[in-house]
């Protein structure tokens, strides 16, 4: 089965698609992983799997010679190695990327303010895995250190054939390279809930500690999903409260959010076609529903880095094509459960990076302690509303500027100025 993109039309098995867009495999691709709808069931925000924070770290993980730290390199505009060999990548580099966001940019236009601080997406290259790296093959055990201090991972993947960069599997097959990195971390999974089960056991079995009773029966839950049935930790969408405050307790790998990135020549990029992706996007499909799958190519991407703005625009608009750069970042601070919201004007204009389901408060908080101490109201105006208003002064007069209160939940891109009491007088900032 392929994708032909050179009519007007192409077909996946019945379903008819006219890509309007300049990259269709792209937006068909993630169309196709598009979020369930929003439930009737109130603004309850879901408890998830994960560590609590806005430092988070999504990190590249992939075999050998898919292309990561090329990846990285562009990504981050960085020199990280990027060598014709496995294990060039020892230690872990680590970079922050800003996160592109035209609304960021508007504010920055807007208000030419001294200072500018964008959000950034804070993004680890782990050195390939290989099989057998759960049990210490290659550099395994150092690199699954690495990922378990990672929040998310770019789950990238080569779909392009090279005589010159040798796949450490004899040939490309980039659905065998997924499964063997999933099996990878499982198996790892499965090696660090022995030691947890044996504690537990001897503590609120044998010790007959009747707290940790419910920990050790919902562990052996998480045990039996991975040795027995074979699947990661977050494959089980039914997970309640109370067991995922002990997976967030434990933190296995195979509970990290993952976003697949499909590395194609720059060839296939560009005319949108490649064997490989149909067959990717199924196996998501059956065994990562719900998961995002992103082509790209890091041949065309650091050639675009090499260019000028203004070659690097011919380019594009020659080839009909498009950076695939902005997307994937904007999806991986996604995926970390972050968003941020504004503060701006001729001073500065700042990005304030909170998780999702953040109060006004906390959000407060993230400026400085004192104005989650002392927090009165949050003043609020949507980007949107100003952008449409033209300024502050007539959001206000079309009724659009909002005082909010202790329970409103900061939405992105919200633009804020709290309100907060000090021991001598109420600010306002």
């Amino acid at each position: 089965m392929s994708i032909d993109f050179t009519g007007p039309h192409f077909t996946l098995q019945h379903l008819s698609i006219n890509p309007h867009s300049v990259l269709g495999l792209i937006d068909i691709l993630e169309g196709f992983n598009m979020p369930p709808k929003k439930s009737d069931s109130g603004p309850k925000t879901p408890t998830i799997i994960g560590r609590f924070g806005t430092t988070l770290k999504i990190g590249i993980v992939g075999l050998p010679n898919v292309g990561k730290s090329t990846f990285f390199n562009v990504l981050t505009k960085s020199q990280a190695t990027a060598e014709n060999f496995p294990f060039c990548t020892i230690d872990p580099n680590e970079s922050r990327v800003p996160v592109p966001d035209q609304r960021y940019d508007f504010l920055c236009k807007y208000h030419k303010p001294a200072s500018k601080v964008p959000a950034f997406l804070n993004v680890v290259d782990i050195a390939g895995l290989v099989k057998g790296a759960h049990a210490g093959q290659g550099l395994g055990n150092a690199f699954l250190s690495h990922i378990s201090a990672c929040d998310a991972l770019f789950h990238l993947t080569r779909a392009f054939e090279d005589d010159d960069i040798v796949h450490i599997e004899g040939n490309v097959d980039p659905v065998r390279d997924i499964e063997i990195i999933h099996e990878e971390l499982r198996l790892k999974d499965e090696e660090l809930i022995m030691p947890i089960i044996d504690k537990l056991e001897k503590v609120s079995v044998r010790g007959g500690d009747k707290k940790l009773k419910p920990e050790y029966d919902i562990i052996l839950k998480v045990k039996n999903w991975l040795k027995d049935e074979k699947k990661g930790v977050r494959f089980y969408k039914d997970w309640n409260d109370k067991e995922i405050d002990v997976l967030n307790k434990h933190l296995f790998l195979t509970s990290k959010p993952m976003l697949y990135l499909v590395n194609l020549s720059e060839k296939d990029y560009i005319r949108r076609k490649n064997k490989w992706l149909i067959k990717i996007k199924e196996w998501v499909d059956k065994n990562d529903p719900g998961a995002v799958v992103i082509p790209f190519s890091g041949t065309m991407e650091l050639m675009c880095q090499e260019m000028s703005e203004e070659e690097m625009r011919k380019f594009l608009e020659q080839n009909k094509t498009q950076s695939s750069l902005s997307k994937i970042i904007k999806t991986g601070f996604s995926a970390l459960q972050l968003e941020y919201f504004f503060t701006a004007g001729p001073d500065e204009v700042r990005a304030w990076t909170i998780k999702k389901g953040t109060k006004a408060p906390q959000a407060a908080g993230k400026i400085h302690t004192d104005f989650e101490k002392g927090f009165i109201m949050a003043e609020v105006m949507k980007f949107e509303d100003f952008k449409e208003e033209g300024s502050e002064s007539t959001v206000k007069a079309a009724g659009k500027y909002r005082q909010q209160g202790r329970n409103y939940i900061v939405e992105d891109g919200d633009i804020i100025f709290f309100k907060f009491n000090t021991p001598q007088q109420a600010k306002k900032k």
